[in-house]
């Protein structure tokens, strides 16, 4: 029987899964939750069912994993929770971006056509696809030749992350996909497509993404200038309707319900950022207030009334996290995938035994002892860009250093410095925003690093600032499933609606005066590598010799 309370789900889209959460729309409480594993995870190496070998710095994705989190997910959520699926009134998606993909007119995706399947390019490309670097380095360099005002509103560089390098590289790597597809599209509009049979792009991806300001997009003749067979990328590929974050896009079809439990005809809302949408869930849709989304990756978004130009940033839009006001973006390509690489890579065989005996795993263990030393005492300073760098200085063929090694070197001393270095870099970021005009007022932390005590108190001894930490464990499911009440009629605006739904816990982590001194030396040698080797040669070199692009 149908009860009084009403529900939403929001489905976040991450980088090795997907997860389903239901919540009750009248205070945000999180009633289930269940995960899909993509079984193809990310495709890094070769195309699933094929030998055919991806170049390096590749990263592609298969759509029939999108679909499997609404077959799967979905209704393991209203099995478990006893939720009467009848009184669901919305649901509400958020992916990883730039994720993007060539699909046909209809949104099927080229990669699921007989022929195509071995063709790399046909394949969604993940946000950490790569390898379009050059095409962006092109982009960058012409938008700055020509003076195109859209550059500044992205700190002077598009990432190689985004819509247009990889589309660029599509176009000039294999021109028979480029012109089969009819939609060069992003994922988190695609499963929103597939949800409600309506194909709208939504303002976040579009503006963060897509280059999109002031109502268009880059000119024929700035694409003609980059590649003449490149010229109408935008009214052939790209332009289509774009939609209101919270609005509606479409309702629940009958083939979606099927695969969802969920009653047909219910709103379904546009699609979503994970990070950008973050923002709902951690109470954090006003002026001045930074969220900082840690996991692989960091990103780094904030709410302000007012525009200015932040160098080395991702992008401002008008509308990018809540309507009406101007959105920020910047972040880290590399934050827990550079622990995990440390862990995975360089930690010998008598510390995973000495973990297994005390009963914790890599992490833990190596976060228990290094805490126990003194702030500094490794003698150590880190660059965080193992990744690449997304911000400040946009540019994915830099890569990581440490500095100060010796023989006494031990592993904890080393993952304590590369946890240092990932704090600077979100450093940086806040101090370069503070510098041109944006003040961050509140720094609140969500993800899944807000977990590891140590981690976060050095983040708040860097920062020299109190962290707030998001009050859910799911905050891109909890931020969409805000965003499909928004959507469904049940709060009139995302601002109202995350301060129902939302949650936060203030001051969860306070600096350290004494450690706070020993970082504010070591931030400057971090800022001196940062510069010496950010706008250097030598790593662009380095990586030429190992790719094979180096000419003698």
């Amino acid at each position: 029987m149908s009860g009084s309370e009403k529900y939403v789900v929001g489905v976040d889209y991450g980088t090795l899964s997907g997860r389903a959460l239901l919540v009750r729309v009248s205070d945000g409480a999180e009633i289930a939750t269940a995960v899909y594993e993509y079984p193809h995870a990310v495709i890094e190496d070769v195309l699933p069912q094929s030998t055919i070998k991806l170049p390096p710095d590749w990263a592609l994705q298969s759509p029939t994993d999108y679909l499997g989190v609404l077959k799967s997910a979905v209704p393991a959520v209203l099995r478990s929770s006893g939720v009467d699926p009848q009184d669901v009134i919305g649901i509400a998606t958020d992916f990883t971006a730039c994720t993007v993909l060539p699909v046909t007119r209809a949104g099927k995706p080229l990669c699921e056509i007989s022929g195509f399947e071995n063709r790399p390019h046909a394949w969604p490309k993940l946000w950490k696809h790569h390898s379009a670097q050059p095409h962006a380095d092109r982009i960058n360099e012409l938008a700055q030749a020509r003076g195109e005002s859209w550059i500044k509103r992205y700190g002077g560089k598009i990432s190689s992350e985004w819509e247009f390098a990889k589309a660029l590289q599509l176009f000039e790597e294999d021109p028979e996909i480029y012109a089969l597809m009819d939609h060069w599209i992003e994922a988190a509009d695609w499963i929103i497509w597939q949800l409600s049979g309506v194909y709208k792009k939504n303002i976040c991806t579009a503006g963060y993404k897509a280059i999109y300001q002031d109502g268009s997009y880059p000119s024929v003749d700035y694409l003609a200038a980059l590649n003449p067979g490149f010229a109408n990328f935008v009214s052939e590929k790209v332009e289509h309707e774009i939609a209101d974050l919270g609005a509606a896009a479409g309702y629940l079809t009958e083939e979606a319900a099927q695969w969802t439990g969920l009653p047909v005809g219910i709103v379904v809302a546009v699609g979503n950022v994970d990070a950008h949408v973050t923002a709902a869930a951690a109470q954090a849709t006003h002026s001045g207030q930074m969220v900082a989304i840690m996991g692989t990756s960091t990103c780094h978004v904030m709410v302000s009334d007012n525009f200015s130009e932040v160098p080395g940033m991702c992008g401002a839009v008008l509308g990018g996290i809540v309507p009406e006001k101007w959105g920020y973006e910047a972040g880290q390509s590399g934050v827990g995938d550079i622990f995990a690489w440390f862990v995975n890579n360089f930690v010998d065989a008598d510390y995973h035994s000495a973990a297994k005996t005390a009963g914790v795993d890599m992490h833990t263990y190596l976060s228990n002892l290094a805490e126990r030393r003194a702030t500094g005492s490794h003698g150590l300073v880190a660059l965080d860009w193992q990744g690449g760098n997304r911000s400040t200085l946009v540019d994915h063929q830099l890569s990581g250093v440490i500095v100060g090694l010796t023989l006494a070197t031990k592993p904890e001393e080393v993952y304590q410095a590369i946890v240092e270095s990932t704090a600077f870099g979100a450093r940086k970021i806040v101090d370069t925003f503070e510098s041109n005009g944006v003040p961050v007022v509140d720094f609140i932390a969500a993800g899944g690093l807000i977990k590891n005590r140590f981690v976060m108190q050095i983040y708040a001894d860097i920062l020299n600032r109190p962290i707030h930490v998001i009050g859910s464990e799911q905050g891109p499911a909890l931020g969409s499933a805000i965003h499909a009440a928004v959507a469904a009629g049940a709060y009139p605006d995302i601002q109202s609606a995350s301060d129902a739904m939302g949650s936060l816990t203030r001051d969860a982590f306070m600096p350290n005066q004494d450690s706070v001194k020993v970082y504010e030396r070591l931030y400057k040698h971090y800022q001196s590598l940062y510069e010496a080797f950010g706008k250097g040669e030598m790593m662009h070199d380095l990586r030429a010799i190992r790719d094979g692009r180096a000419t003698y």
